[in-house]
């Protein structure tokens, strides 16, 4: 076919080489086989793109949920409730006074003379303290004395008046009435004269009050008055004390018990008193007795405490704290923040064997600061979550976190 016929036909001859021949078939066909090839390296590249593309969204989809599913558990702590192996230990105030302290007035009014011991000054009982002078009950008791020697010479008067009408009345001189009457003087003279013998020893007894002397030994902690002052009778109506004085061997200490206390304290039981100011130092005392009552007012029993103070370090009025050893009590004691406090009462999240939380109300006894008695609601075996959140419902599932080695 010639070219002109290719030309009729609209058909293009294929070029010839450049020699002029018909080789450049098998190059096309080379060029169509590379770029298939091509073709399928592209389409392999993206396949591979995309598998990747899918296995990284299906890992982090996986570990987004694993991620999700870790951040949803709960992790709590959890502590078995305890038996209280030993005795709680109660710390109250207390302040210590004399175990015999007392005021010391004068009895009789008068002007202080002098006085023998001032305050720091230890005296034995029976001892000086100080001198009044009494002009008035000297003058009183001079004054009595004759009243009662007129007495007394009433009284004999009285007793020859009867001896006579006696004899009269015997030989039928005088009546029998007049005898009544002379034996009736006599008897009142006798009592004027016992009543005027009472007067003389009670002004007697009030000018032997004139020496003041100590009641009982102890330390004279202070004294009010001076030389030539007016001394009252009495402590009341106006009255002042003369001295302060206070036994400091041994001493006393008043605590204040509260209620929930008061039946573990018992006389005899055994107590620590301290004091800030005497550091490294503890005195050992004992309960010497209770009032046996609750006061009303504040819910409180008031205990005494002997304290020995042979060695006077203690000081009477001082402030000291008092350890008293309670009696263990059977009840078991929980951490105090293991508790939930609802509306609905006191709670504590008890976790289960299958690791879901059960919520239970308890009953709340003594609280020791950090650990808190319970009385019912709970087992020693039941593991309670240590603080526990606000959001902590019945039923969730949480995780017991180990412990630290």
């Amino acid at each position: 076919m010639t070219d002109q016929r290719h030309a009729a036909l609209g058909i293009h001859p294929i070029a010839a080489d450049e020699d002029g021949g018909h080789d450049s078939l098998p190059r096309r066909r080379q060029i169509v086989r590379s770029t298939r090839i091509a073709v399928l390296l592209v389409l392999a590249l993206l396949a591979i793109g995309a598998a990747r593309t899918v296995y990284l969204r299906v890992a982090n989809a996986r570990a987004l949920e694993a991620g999700t599913a870790e951040r949803a558990t709960q992790y709590v702590k959890t502590a078995l409730p305890q038996t209280a192996g030993s005795g709680q230990t109660l710390a109250l105030p207390g302040t210590l006074q004399g175990f015999t302290q007392s005021p010391i007035s004068a009895r009789a009014s008068g002007y202080l003379k002098r006085w023998t011991r001032d305050i720091g000054s230890r005296v034995e009982k029976g001892e000086l303290l100080a001198e009044i002078e009494t002009p008035e009950i000297d003058q009183q008791l001079s004054q009595a004395v004759a009243a009662r020697q007129q007495a007394a010479a009433a009284l004999e008067l009285a007793k020859s008046t009867l001896a006579r009408w006696e004899g009269l009345r015997k030989k039928d001189v005088v009546s029998q009435q007049d005898l009544d009457e002379r034996r009736g003087a006599l008897a009142q003279a006798s009592a004027n004269l016992a009543a005027a013998d009472a007067n003389v020893q009670r002004l007697r007894q009030t000018e032997g009050f004139k020496r003041v002397l100590a009641p009982f030994a102890g330390v004279i902690t202070r004294r009010n008055v001076d030389v030539g002052d007016l001394i009252d009778a009495g402590a009341g109506n106006g009255g002042r004390a003369l001295f302060q004085l206070a036994q400091t061997d041994p001493l006393r200490v008043y605590i204040n018990v509260p209620q929930a206390y008061a039946q573990l304290v018992k006389e005899g039981q055994p107590v620590v008193v301290t004091q800030s100011e005497l550091r490294g130092q503890s005195f050992k005392g004992e309960v010497a007795r209770t009032s046996g009552a609750i006061d009303s007012t504040t819910r409180m029993m008031q205990v005494e405490v002997a304290l020995p103070n042979k060695e006077g370090i203690l000081l009477p009025g001082a402030y000291v704290q008092v350890s008293l050893p309670l009696t263990p009590s059977r009840a078991l004691s929980i951490p105090a923040n293991a508790l939930l406090f609802r509306a609905e009462g006191t709670r504590v999240a008890v976790v289960d064997a299958e690791g879901k939380v059960r919520l239970r109300g308890v009953s709340i006894g003594r609280n020791y600061g950090d650990t808190v008695e319970v009385l019912d609601g709970i087992s020693g075996s039941d593991r309670l979550v240590l603080n526990p959140s606000d959001s902590l419902a019945e039923g969730d599932l949480v995780t017991v976190a180990k412990e630290p080695a």
